[in-house]
């Protein structure tokens, strides 16, 4: 009776500590801003763009640091710094096969990303030798891209999938020859000063409008299926040269800092 007393006490002033600290966060917010201050400050205004279309790119909004315009890879170059490889056509550019991954000369952390792609057609190959590319964000974690229309592999292998990691909710693959796009909301993993993981990347993905991740907690690299080891809080962004002539658009990001 008496071990039972002394653990509803600890409870009961875990509780009221909770309570009391809860109280005293909000109080700090409220000091801050009151409900409907007109003082605070308001967001900036963003022309959002719009939306591409099969006939058309579409524009970014225009806070955004845009990566390809149509036009050419000046953004971009292969990892050894040179030039990059693949090729610009009609406000697209395509992978050149067995030139390598292509990376961004600007490196990114917390990131809101928008990127159009469109698979081979008429489809070629099955399985992950069909239109496989990749959105490697800051070239550890990727995000699959794979002509999945109608076409089977491995469920956290095909397209929406985090590779290796967490297959899509839901397959929303348009058929190949139509662009598709990713919407991706990634924030990076932190570390302290001694390398320590002091919380893991999450990442939120659309595919074609369509919610395929929800906030999924990234277990480390997708390529190796290693722990996690400290790294730089922005690296570069990378697209994946899979041997496949993949095409890519309107890419753009929104760099994410702290919230107020």
């Amino acid at each position: 009776m008496k071990k039972c007393f002394h653990v509803l006490t600890k409870t009961l002033a875990l509780l009221f500590f909770m309570i009391g600290w809860t109280h005293s966060v909000a109080a700090q917010t409220e000091q801050k801003w009151k409900s409907k201050d007109r003082n605070r400050p308001a967001p900036a205004a963003v022309d959002p763009g719009m939306p591409g279309t099969e006939t058309s790119t579409g524009r970014a909004p225009s806070d955004a640091i845009v990566l390809f315009d149509g036009k050419d890879l000046a953004q971009w170059t292969q990892k050894d710094g040179s030039p990059a490889k693949w090729k610009v056509v009609d406000g697209y550019f395509e992978v050149v096969p067995k030139t390598k991954d292509i990376i961004t000369k600007q490196p990114f952390g917390d990131m809101q990303l928008h990127v159009e792609f469109r698979e081979p057609a008429p489809p070629v190959g099955e399985d992950q030798d069909r239109g496989n590319s990749g959105v490697i964000i800051m070239g550890l974690y990727e995000i699959q891209v794979l002509d999945s229309y109608q076409s089977k592999t491995y469920p956290d292998g095909q397209v929406g999938a985090v590779y290796g990691q967490y297959p899509p909710l839901v397959n929303v693959s348009r058929p190949p020859g139509q662009w598709q796009t990713y919407d991706i909301i990634f924030h990076a993993p932190r570390f302290d000063a001694s390398g320590k993981l002091l919380r893991p990347a999450h990442v939120t993905v659309l595919q074609n409008g369509v919610l395929v991740q929800d906030n999924v907690e990234i277990h480390g690299p997708t390529a190796t299926g290693k722990p996690y080891e400290a790294h730089a809080a922005k690296l570069p962004l990378e697209l994946q040269d899979h041997n496949h002539p993949v095409r890519f658009r309107n890419i753009w990001v929104r760099e994410l800092t702290d919230t107020e």
